[in-house]
């Protein structure tokens, strides 16, 4: 998100990125070159001219040193691919340039259409061979440079292929000048110019006869939209690429305080689970929770691709304050007690991290079961007495004043007059249950007050690393004080009181 001091580039916005680039001289240059007119033309404008390539200097010369050649052969096109190959390989010893060659097949795409899988191995082949060259020139990875022979008729097509299939602001913002360090420094030439760069220098290019096929959308969109539209605009794809400017700039805006209100909504987050404040969320902004939901989703799994349905589907819920739904990439998206938790397939596995009601229990991954019920003091007995009989003499059941969790006596029960008197409807009353983190403090019983590090009160219970993520945790809340170390130690801040009236009784046992 450029200031407009950066936009409109000042004098210390100049100093800046003067520092920047010292740094980045050695950095390598990554030219991905098919061996189209668009690629060609930026190998030779590589090789003869000046680019803005976002290394703080502006349009100037690539030392030749730093300049690599890219070429994937997808294999997709039999003799016409690997004369593509040729030829590039012909370029480069032209100009001098190294050059290296990936080779790729698409056996099984997964339900991924051809043009996207296409791409991510390109793109993937690219950030490996940076990650050699700057090994061997050691430099760091953030100062190279994958440039793409992207243009402005690129990005026109993009926008209305978006824009055909349904696309939010960050879609319709079509191709980006730069992400990370991949960079288009041709985004402003449209596709004609290059080519009649190339023809004035008298170089040739290759032209992919799968070019012509409308059966491809943007095919379609190339040969039928953009004449079409062209008619009424002469200069479409430069007044396209300005709106794609303008949303981009907007979009990544939103995303900043969609960042920034993800922070303040996220109450848990750890490897393969991330736990929202349903009531934040829900309050929030509809474009803010949209992006939250997004963000949240790609900190689990990056590679997980989003549809609008997904995301409207977990704002109703949230909106509900209950349901669960199956999120691409096997992310599980449940709403209750107030809490939106996303979780892995693989967090699954793992030890629950969830809610659980009172009564109720809950199914663990460690092959054990976590129960809670609520149990009234009988009129007469001693509160503490009758807490320590409850639990017995195992460390495998803790009682819990139910008044030191929040839940008074009116608020926990509606009282039906059972044959043992039993309170025997529970309303509202809930704990987190998952695992250690770190950070983790508590009270332990029998301490008079003083905290200690959970981690430390595993190391003297001799409880391995390995088995410590699999311990179960009572807590309060989502990132909340931590009530009961199941089976192994209850929180002094929690335990039964000479005025308890009403108790939980936590059970952990085997299945």
């Amino acid at each position: 998100m450029p200031t407009v001091a950066q936009h409109f580039g000042t004098r210390a916005g100049a100093a800046t990125h003067a520092r920047d680039a010292e740094g980045a001289l050695r950095a390598p240059v990554v030219l991905m070159v098919s061996g189209g007119a668009d690629s060609t033309a930026l190998l030779v404008m590589a090789c003869t001219g000046a680019l803005d390539i976002a290394d703080g200097r502006g349009r100037a010369r690539i030392a030749r040193e730093r300049l690599h050649v890219l070429h994937v052969n997808h294999h997709l096109r039999g003799a016409a691919s690997d004369g593509d190959e040729a030829f590039v390989r012909e370029l480069c010893e032209r100009f001098g340039l190294p050059l290296c060659v990936e080779h790729a097949s698409f056996d099984e795409l997964d339900g991924q259409n051809l043009e996207a899988a296409a791409r991510e191995v390109r793109y993937a082949a690219a950030r490996r061979y940076v990650r050699e060259l700057c090994a061997a020139a050691d430099c760091p990875r953030s100062a190279a440079r994958i440039l793409t022979a992207h243009t402005a008729s690129d990005r026109a097509e993009t926008f209305f292929m978006n824009a055909i299939r349904g696309a939010g602001p960050a879609g319709l913002s079509s191709i980006p000048r730069r992400r990370n360090i991949i960079v288009r420094p041709l985004i402003d030439r449209t596709h004609e110019e290059l080519c009649r760069y190339l023809e004035v220098a008298d170089i040739a290019w290759r032209e992919d006869e799968s070019n012509r096929d409308t059966s491809y959308l943007r095919n379609f969109v190339r040969h039928e939209v953009i004449p079409l539209a062209a008619e009424r605009n002469g200069n479409l794809a430069r007044t396209v690429g300005t709106t794609c400017e303008i949303l981009g700039d907007e979009d990544a805006f939103l995303s900043h305080l969609a960042a920034v209100a993800m922070r303040s909504c996220t109450r848990r987050q750890e490897e393969g689970l991330i736990v929202l404040d349903g009531a934040r969320l829900a309050a929030a902004e509809l474009v803010i929770a949209r992006r939250i939901v997004r963000l949240a989703v790609r900190a689990l799994d990056d590679d997980a691709r989003l549809e609008m349905r997904h995301v409207e589907a977990v704002l109703a819920c949230v909106a509900a304050g209950t349901g669960s739904l199956t999120l691409p990439g096997g992310i599980d998206a449940r709403m209750e007690f107030a809490s939106l938790a996303l979780r892995t397939a693989a967090a699954r596995e793992a030890l629950v991290a969830a809610w659980l009601a009172v009564p109720g229990e809950m199914a663990l991954a460690n092959e054990a079961v976590l129960a809670a019920e609520v149990v009234r003091v009988p009129a007469g007995e001693d509160p503490v007495a009758y807490a320590r009989t409850q639990a017995g003499e195992g460390r495998r059941v803790a009682c819990v004043d139910a008044a030191a969790l929040g839940y008074a006596e009116g608020d926990l029960v509606r009282l039906k007059e059972a044959g043992e008197g039993l309170p025997a409807e529970v309303r509202g009353a809930r704990l987190w249950i998952d695992a250690p983190a770190p950070g983790d403090l508590m009270c332990p019983l029998g301490m008079q007050g003083r905290s200690k590090k959970l981690s430390d009160l595993l190391g003297e219970e001799h409880v391995p690393v390995a088995e410590r993520p699999r311990v179960p945790v009572v807590r309060t809340a989502p990132g909340g004080a931590v009530v009961w170390v199941a089976g192994l130690r209850l929180d002094d801040r929690f335990k039964c009181a000479p005025t308890t009236r009403i108790l939980i009784k936590l059970t952990l046992r085997a299945l």
